[in-house]
């Protein structure tokens, strides 16, 4: 099957400095936008400064997920994101399978998962709407649910700062995505990657090529191994840069954006050296509609993209690559939502190896 090539053949992430979206400077905040634009039109990634987001709150949420990482095996299990209806907690090496092309291997890290907290007896977590509900705290590391809980809140409001700037750079109103941010399921990982004796000569990978199913990615990482596919089929090294955090679009922003910003497959090759990111997947609310906006399809131009349901994409995705929910599926207990069955939409750009 051939894809289609989108973007360039960029040997390099942008970086945009930021800090114009947090001021009052309406001229300064299109300028930025625009920026931020142009880098997801071309490539579908950027590094971002001006955040505004301290290294203090990077600090102690290292350390906590460090101290996690450090358990017994047996005792980070007992907190499996199997045990959670709402798709929150430990994810074991392996868990995870994602197919890019021909390719399928295995992961080498674990994760840790979360999202908005919201009670037992929420509405939508007792209609069933698996990606919304409580997370699960891990007991054995004081300060966890603090300081995870800390960095999360500031860094979903960087995320709305974020929405406003892309919401510029599309000609929309600065506030257009506010009323679909609600109560969105933007998901937090705690990602670990153990260090990997002879990492070139490995088969697996830290992650395998992917694209994310959200509308944008905010990343920080402690260590290089990132990797980004260019529209020429080259793997370009994106490394952390000192103060930055790595944006990358995803699927549900292609789709709004008709294409026009991309969400470009990406990978975390074995390393060296132990590494940690903690990307934040932002999404919108779980019964927004994702379809081309009016302003990103041209006259006499087709959607390029179907309607589908942002929880409902979030969760199919989400299904079709944790070992759980396949078991699930296969034991008739779940099916993939309505409409999710025959999803053919090709999202961002294919590598040619």
């Amino acid at each position: 099957m051939k894809h289609e090539v989108k973007g360039t053949a960029f040997e390099r992430i942008p970086l945009v400095d930021i800090a114009p979206l947090l001021g009052a400077d309406g001229e300064a905040k299109k300028r930025v936008a625009q920026e931020m634009g142009r880098a997801a039109s071309e490539v579908g990634f950027l590094y971002v400064t001006g955040h505004g987001l301290g290294a203090s709150a990077i600090e102690r949420l290292l350390a906590r997920a460090a101290a996690f990482f450090a358990l017994p095996q047996e005792v980070k299990q007992q907190y499996y994101i199997g045990l959670s209806r709402a798709h929150r907690g430990y994810v074991p090496p392996g868990e995870e399978r994602f197919s890019y092309g021909a390719e399928t291997r295995i992961d080498r890290k674990e994760a840790f998962d979360l999202s908005i907290d919201l009670p037992a007896d929420d509405p939508d977590h007792l209609i069933g709407y698996r990606m919304l509900g409580p997370n699960q705290w891990p007991r054995e590391v004081p300060g966890f649910r603090e300081d995870v809980g800390a960095y999360y809140g500031a860094v979903t409001a960087l995320g709305r700062r974020l929405f406003q700037g892309f919401a510029l750079a599309l000609d929309l109103e600065e506030d257009y995505f506010d009323r679909y941010l609600t109560k969105p399921p933007s998901q937090l990982r705690l990602v670990h990657y153990p260090a990997t004796p002879n990492p070139a000569t490995n088969t697996d990978w830290g992650i395998s090529p992917h694209t994310d199913y959200e509308c944008f990615t905010i990343l920080h990482a402690t260590t290089p191994g990132l990797e980004v596919v260019n529209a020429a089929g080259q793997w370009i090294e994106a490394p952390p840069l000192p103060g930055a955090f790595v944006i990358n679009i995803g699927d549900m922003m292609e789709a709004l954006t008709n294409g026009r910003f991309i969400a470009t497959p990406h990978r975390v090759r074995t390393v060296p050296q132990e590494r940690y990111s903690f990307p934040l997947f932002c999404s919108l609310d779980y019964r927004t509609v994702i379809e081309p906006l009016p302003q990103c399809v041209r006259p006499g131009e087709a959607p390029r993209y179907p309607r589908f349901v942002a929880g409902d994409h979030l969760l199919a995705q989400t299904m079709r690559t944790f070992t759980y929910l396949r078991n699930l599926i296969a034991q008739g207990r779940l099916a993939l939502p309505a409409g999710e069955e025959a999803q053919g939409v090709s999202f961002g750009r294919k590598s040619s190896r």
